[in-house]
């Protein structure tokens, strides 16, 4: 949803750019407490009173805080506020993401999702993990998911590119062809 990210990007660039004055180890865990935030939103529960417009901002902040494990610090809760305030919790996911995007663009990282037909051991994992890492200039941090439907092969996705060699596109190729 392109409104969301766009109301989103804002936030995220704020947050990153706060997170990147109080410290180098803000980056990880400023980033582990917005994922706190965005599972605590998530729940059912604490939707359904956070959509309740009968309910004020400051109840909802003490709510989503009072619900955190983690203690936040100052300007995390201050956005929280202004996220609240504005009527923009609901933007909180995303904010969430590109907060990880621009934190991953820092230090060199990029997420990469590996989808196999087939459990792949860690040495697996490594070799294709260092091959990739040749390909995109970037240390990855993989995420490995099985996937019964691509019958063999492997489907990788980092950022916006995917690399596929799984049987299940191949046959998929072989079928246009055929009918073309």
């Amino acid at each position: 949803m392109a409104e969301l990210s766009t109301i989103a990007r804002p936030y995220a660039e704020a947050l990153f750019s706060a997170a990147t004055a109080a410290g180098a180890d803000a980056l990880g865990s400023w980033g582990a407490i917005v994922d706190e935030m965005v599972s605590v939103t998530a729940h059912p529960q604490v939707a359904e009173v956070i959509a309740d417009p009968n309910v004020g901002a400051a109840r909802t902040l003490d709510l989503v805080t009072g619900l955190m494990k983690s203690s936040l610090p100052i300007q995390i809760a201050n956005f929280l506020r202004t996220l609240i305030e504005n009527g923009r919790l609901a933007t909180l996911p995303e904010v969430a993401r590109q907060y990880r995007l621009l934190k991953n663009e820092a230090e060199g990282v990029a997420d990469c999702v590996i989808e196999t037909a087939f459990a792949m051991s860690d040495l697996q994992v490594n070799e294709l993990i260092d091959l990739l890492t040749k390909k995109f200039g970037l240390r990855l941090k993989p995420e490995v998911k099985v996937d019964a439907a691509l019958i063999g092969g492997v489907r990788v996705t980092v950022g916006d590119h995917v690399l596929d060699t799984s049987v299940k596109t191949q046959l998929a190729r072989m079928q246009a062809a055929l009918t073309a």
